[in-house]
């Protein structure tokens, strides 16, 4: 995927509607605003540390790939099976896979209206 992509894609994180909450999707990304950003307390989801979601639905399977917010994060080993715990509580979900990133690095423009509130950057 190119960076070109990448940043199609964050467009699309920007301007997505919000899954209903008794929806699998819903219920990961609701499990995911539960975790917080180690440095920054906002929540991975809106922090835009989340590059790609997949749920099936009918099999409980999530994929997830994520970053942080810089590749030296003290957290780099742990935090992927944090993330995995969390979603695993979210009803329906049978099993996780979260795969951690660098490219392309994450840059403050990934974060949601809501995270650059949140931290006075609006």
């Amino acid at each position: 995927m190119s960076l070109i992509d990448w940043l199609r894609k964050a467009e699309e994180h920007e301007n997505r509607v919000e899954p209903e909450p008794d929806r699998l999707e819903g219920r990961v990304i609701a499990a995911l605003r539960t975790v917080y950003d180690p440095e920054i307390p906002v929540n991975i989801y809106d922090l835009g540390l989340i590059y790609q979601l997949s749920v099936d639905e009918a099999s409980g399977k999530v994929g997830i790939r994520m970053t942080l917010t810089a590749p030296g994060c003290p957290v780099a080993q742990t935090f992927p099976g944090v993330v995995e715990g969390a979603v695993m509580e979210a009803g329906g979900v049978n099993e996780v896979e979260v795969e951690l990133v660098w490219d392309p690095p994450w840059s403050r423009e990934r974060m949601s209206e809501a995270a650059r509130l949140e931290l006075g950057l609006l």
